[in-house]
């Protein structure tokens, strides 16, 4: 069967994604597996890399990049959806606050799914809407668990700080009070891959007159849970 498209550099590149799979990769160990010039190799592993398409290892070798993890998640994201609608109307009737599902779309957050609060002061957070990862507790989930790379250029500009990120990873949740906008409060929890890569988070969000200056003591487990559930759900699909 004929593997070229007839794109040439796109074949090339193929070629060396394909020869990573198996695992590191020096610059002669592509040119043994690609066929490729040394130069042809290495100019097209440093662009794949450009692009976080690839990545080096602790000893320099070139190793398949998180940028192809990223798209298998968003690949995935319809049958998470397709799980969060119940998920998310369960999570606002226990908690009686509006709840929303959030992506990482790069320097924003994107709420993917939401099921708001039906009457009274809520926090609304209508679908398609892009969020700052400067603040908010989605924010510190969707950044906890990054590579210190990228986690230490969204920290640049954020209101919270890397021990408050150490905090939610040995807890498993974050909370914010006014953070995002003054006088709401919220809580989240990762969703997880198959693979336990972070790709979702899952909020709950409202008036601190009702969630108090410590929001995760009344809500962390319920949202939590949400979370656990939704990630089974992917587990259960891969």
């Amino acid at each position: 069967m004929d593997n070229t498209s007839g794109v040439g550099v796109l074949d090339k590149a193929a070629l060396v994604l394909a020869a990573l799979e198996p695992g590191p990769a020096t610059l002669a160990g592509l040119v043994t597996a690609t066929g490729l010039a040394r130069p042809t190799a290495h100019r097209l592993a440093v662009a794949l890399e450009h692009h976080r398409l690839v990545a080096r290892d602790m000893q320099g070798r070139f190793v398949l990049g998180p940028r192809l993890g990223e798209l298998a998640a968003a690949a995935g994201e319809d049958r998470l959806l397709a799980a969060a609608g119940p998920v998310l109307a369960r999570l606002r009737d226990i908690t009686g606050e509006s709840a929303q599902l959030y992506r990482r779309q790069g320097d924003h957050r994107v709420c993917v799914a939401s099921a708001d609060r039906p009457t009274g002061l809520r926090d609304s957070i209508p679908v398609g809407s892009q969020l700052t990862m400067a603040a908010g507790s989605a924010a510190q989930v969707l950044l906890a668990w990054e590579d210190p790379e990228r986690m230490n250029k969204g920290l640049l500009k954020a209101t919270f700080s890397a021990a408050e990120l150490s905090v939610v990873r040995r807890r498993g949740w974050a909370q914010s009070v006014g953070e995002r906008e003054a006088g709401v409060g919220s809580v989240s929890a990762p969703v997880r891959s198959p693979s336990g890569k972070v790709v979702a988070a899952v909020s709950v969000s409202g008036p601190l007159e009702r969630l108090t200056r410590q929001p995760g003591r009344m809500h962390a487990p319920a949202v939590a849970a949400a979370a656990e559930r939704l990630s089974q759900s992917l587990r259960r699909g891969a």
